[in-house]
This record gives structure tokens, C-alpha cells and sequence, in this order.
């Protein structure tokens, strides 16, 4: 089994900042792309940030406000999240591809969720 465990999500003041954290944990062999996603009440889900061997990728409303950077040595990657905004307010979501070892291909996963609202 491969949990991805989620943290840092909470309640934030407009203008602030968070860092959330997820870390692959269970029958890992190696990770590949992790991701953050979240969706707002009534949204779909959307791509917030990707990180990958050789590069990152973010959505339009995440530039030059959120970071994602990985720690390869624990699996564990973050998103530090700055100039929150009402809007940011959603549930946000680890994605990542794993192996269970060399052998097998990589398969998805998905944390459970960590809500952020911004609020005032």
C-alpha cells in the first residue's frame, strides 16, 4: 500500500501565506512527478502545480505567488503558498506517480486533502 499524506492546510488572512506538505509514505520504491490540485466547492478539480525530473509547471493563478519544490531523499514534496487570496480557498490535493519497485509499472495516487480558506 502507498499513502500520500497531506499537512499545513488551515486559515489564513488574505495576504498571508502557507507551505503545505506531502509525503509518499508505505510500499514506495521510487516517485516520480508529484502534483497539487485542488477544487473549490462546487468546481472541478484543477491543476495548481507539477513538479518533474527536470522542471516545474504551474497554473496561471499560481505564477509568481505559489512555489513547489521536492525533497527527493524523503519523497516529500511542498507548495509554499504566498499573497493567498479568498479565490485560493478549496481543498488541495497530492498527486503523485510511484513504483512499488522496479519491476512494476508506476500507478497514481491521491491524498485525502487538506483545506485552505482564506478568509478575513
Amino acid at each position: 500500500q502507498v499513502q500520500l499524506e497531506e499537512s499545513g492546510g488551515g486559515l489564513v488572512q488574505p495576504g498571508g501565506s502557507l507551505t503545505l506538505s506531502c509525503a509518499a509514505s508505505g510500499n514506495v520504491w521510487s516517485v516520480g512527478q508529484m502534483g497539487w490540485y485542488r477544487q473549490a466547492p462546487g468546481k472541478e478539480r484543477e491543476l495548481v502545480a507539477l513538479v518533474f525530473h527536470g522542471g516545474t509547471k504551474y497554473a496561471d493563478f499560481a505564477k509568481d505567488r505559489f512555489i513547489i519544490f521536492r525533497e527527493h531523499a524523503e519523497n516529500t514534496m511542498h507548495l509554499q503558498m504566498n499573497n493567498l487570496k479568498p479565490e485560493d480557498t478549496a481543498v488541495y490535493y497530492c498527486n503523485a506517480d510511484v513504483w512499488i519497485s522496479e519491476r512494476t509499472s508506476a500507478r497514481n495516487y491521491w491524498g485525502q486533502g487538506t483545506q485552505v480558506t482564506v478568509s478575513s
